[in-house]
């Protein structure tokens, strides 16, 4: 039997990218739309300057081609060029089943293996960058729901369920601490259970912005157990995802109106420089960490065990660590 060779049909490397995020948007979460964006926005980047403009004409040799400029021009690591080389694989894929590249060309796509070392995710925010983000804060949406949302998780470190399932009655600003308490009847969870249920420290600062938030801005609605949440929407308790929402938000330089040469939309949530929860609670624990405090401490305020702490979260480098240790020998 005689295989039917496929015709290509010719398409512009820019075209063939919004259909493809058009499909996705039917099938994905709309960060994994974003970051398809981001990461072909690149090859679109790479078509024009080797002048590409129809993509039946893509090799194998030029993914290769395409592959070497991606390290050299974003100087990134091995995992950044793996979860790049991974999106572009799919990319290319669907180009291969409308017709637009060879149906098999996505197998020459080149991906990098990986270590476990290399797979810890990195993302950090870092604590100048957070410094910035909080005055501008603190300056232009004093106590929004935005500045008392990213003051929590960059001074507290907690993880989003625990921001999620805070009430208004866990705070005690006289003393100014906050109770994190495991819920599960009651619609909200701690990660590690009744074992992360503790009190929480907060700066006197911090204190008096909740103060202003909580009497303010924040809308007095129950949630479906009775209870006054501390985060709330116009239907009750603010759910994780709207908290992503607002970290996305906050953490896009376009928010605070710094340039931001990636990006490509007009809303700050689609914004490839903005980070996650979890980068802000990795960030917040390696400042902590960079600051001296001890590593017991950081791990009973954060949660975290200790072995986790290492691999997952601590992200000062090994200089950093060096010139610490010198501080308390030169104490001897």
């Amino acid at each position: 039997m005689v295989s039917r060779e496929v015709r290509l049909e010719p398409i512009e490397p820019r075209t063939a990218q919004q259909l493809f995020l058009d499909h996705k948007e039917t099938e994905c979460t709309e960060s994994t739309v974003r970051n398809h964006r981001y990461h072909t926005t690149k090859f679109v980047e790479w078509c024009e300057e080797n002048d590409v403009d129809n993509l039946n004409d893509l090799t194998g040799r030029d993914l290769q081609a395409l592959r070497l400029w991606r390290k050299e021009e974003g100087d990134i690591n091995l995992m950044t060029l793996n979860n790049y080389m991974c999106s572009l694989r799919v990319f290319i894929k669907w180009c291969g089943s409308i017709e637009a590249v060879p149906e098999n060309l996505y197998d020459k796509v080149m991906v990098p293996r990986v270590s476990p070392e290399d797979q810890q995710a990195d993302e950090t925010l870092d604590a100048e960058t957070a410094k910035e983000i909080l005055a501008y804060l603190s300056t232009f949406h004093y106590a929004s729901v935005e500045h008392a949302m990213l003051g929590l998780l960059w001074e507290s470190g907690m993880r989003i369920g625990a921001a999620n399932g805070l009430d208004v009655d866990d705070v005690d600003l006289a003393e100014e601490q906050l109770q994190l308490v495991h819920r599960p009847s009651e619609g909200t969870t701690l990660k590690n259970g009744t074992g992360g249920e503790r009190p929480i420290a907060i700066t006197s600062d911090f204190a008096d912005v909740l103060d202003a938030y909580i009497e303010r801005i924040r809308k007095d609605v129950p949630d479906d157990h009775g209870r006054d949440p501390l985060f709330t929407t116009s239907h009750g308790r603010m759910s994780r995802t709207s908290i992503r929402r607002i970290v996305y938000k906050v953490t896009s330089p376009c928010f605070r109106n710094e340039p931001c040469p990636d990006c490509t939309e007009t809303r700050s949530a689609q914004c490839p420089e903005a980070v996650n929860p979890h980068a802000v609670r990795r960030g917040s624990i390696t400042h902590y960490l960079t600051q001296d405090i001890p590593v017991e401490v950081v791990s009973d305020r954060m949660n975290v065990s200790r072995d986790v702490l290492d691999k997952h979260y601590d992200q000062r480098t090994e200089q950093v660590k060096l010139e610490q240790r010198r501080g308390y020998l030169e104490n001897i």
